[in-house]
């Protein structure tokens, strides 16, 4: 698993928005220059965010941006599967995969199983309070 460069920038956006959660709202501005994305990839982040209720978006003058939960209430494993898609090491083992013919023969499906659930698991019990 490769993870995009939307995905990072999703946590790393969400980490700002977390380090600066004291702030009512926080202008998308500020954010591209602090991480150094540009704004208009930030903007589709945000919307993709936003849409999923992970962030409240405040729009017009004096909008900005803001965690609508608390930080230790992110889950690094549900920011990354909402801009990854699925986390699965293999194809057979995306969720709504057609079942692999060869299920019953397989001699690596117990491995890359083993791997999705151990990936799955990490990235869900990491917060982005943990990043902080």
């Amino acid at each position: 698993m490769i993870v995009s460069t939307r995905g990072r920038y999703a946590l790393r956006v969400m980490i700002d928005l977390a380090q600066n959660i004291e702030q009512d709202r926080i202008p998308l501005k500020e954010i591209a220059e602090r991480q150094n994305i540009s704004k208009k990839y930030i903007e589709a982040i945000m919307t993709l965010l936003s849409k999923n209720h992970f962030v409240d978006a405040i729009h017009g003058k004096g909008g900005g941006y803001k965690l609508n939960r608390k930080p230790d209430e992110y889950k690094v494993g549900d920011i990354l599967r909402l801009t990854e898609g699925s986390l699965a090491p293999v194809s057979c083992l995306v969720k709504g995969a057609e079942p692999c013919a060869k299920k019953d023969v397989c001699k690596t499906l117990p491995m890359w199983t083993k791997l999705d659930n151990l990936v799955e698991n990490y990235l869900d019990s990491v917060t982005l309070k943990d990043l902080l």
